[in-house]
Formats: structure tokens, sequence, C-alpha cells
């Protein structure tokens, strides 16, 4: 069982909060109450909130977004994590290098169906909604599994 899952986008302001939500909205469904979930920006600049777009569609999901402020990854944060799941792929080697003892705990968020999450920052409403609608995809997915 893992007990801290960390997910893992560029800035952590849209992909990866969002994830990280949906994980802890939907764990309540799968009876996962002892994970948590966190989240974190390969390039992030600690501090920045969530896109407003990104928060405002989580609520409309009934998903409560919160205070969110953006961090970036370190090699603490990734010693911390039991699991690592990034947005894209390219990012698990991105992850490692950071800190090479993460190897076998990073995986794409869409290793099950050997997809990238499209980053939607700063583009059109129709694309962040496909977006999220893929991740909470994913997230359920991942629950199946880990929980």
């Amino acid at each position: 069982m893992f007990a801290n899952v960390l997910i893992v986008c560029h800035a952590n302001v849209c992909r990866s909060p969002a994830a990280e939500r949906l994980f802890r909205s939907r764990q309540h469904e799968r009876g996962a109450l002892s994970i948590a979930f966190r989240s974190a920006g390969l390039r992030a600049i600690d501090g920045l909130g969530m896109d407003p777009v990104m928060r405002r569609l989580l609520e409309e999901r009934g998903v409560e977004s919160g205070m969110h402020r953006a961090r970036r990854l370190d090699g603490r944060i990734v010693r911390e994590a039991d699991l690592i799941l990034v947005t894209e792929q390219r990012q698990v080697k991105d992850v490692e290098a950071l800190e090479p003892t993460s190897r076998g705990k990073v995986y794409p968020l869409g290793k099950w169906e050997n997809t990238d999450v499209v980053d939607p920052y700063g583009l059109d409403e129709g694309v962040y909604r496909e977006s999220l609608a893929h991740i909470e995809h994913l997230v359920i997915g991942w629950l199946k599994k880990i929980c």
C-alpha cells in the first residue's frame, strides 16, 4: 500500500494540482483514506496559485479546489514519496535525473493507456475540459490499482 503519492507536472499550477484534488476527492469512494496525495512541478515557481480556469472546472465537478500554492520539485519531496506519477512520459527521466533513488517508483499518470496528459495552460477552455476529463479518467484507473 502507498502512503504518500506525488503527482508531478511542469509548473504545478494546472495538471498536477488538478490530479491531486481529484485523487483526494475520489479516494473516499475507494476507501483509501490513509493515502496522502501531493503535487509539485519540475519548473514550478514556488507560491503561485492554481490556474483559475482549472480551479473553476474542478469546482464545477464538485471537487474542492482549496488553497493551492505551487512548489518546485526537489530531492527531498521525491524521496518522501512512495509513488510518483508524472503527466508526461518524458518527465519520468527528469524526475530520475533530479533524484536517482526514485527509479522504480516514477510512472506516467497515463501508463495504462500509454498517453500523456495535454497541458492546457493558456489554451482554449475546451482544451482544459478535455485535459481535466482525461486526468479524472486516469486518476480513477490508478485508484483501482493502488487501493
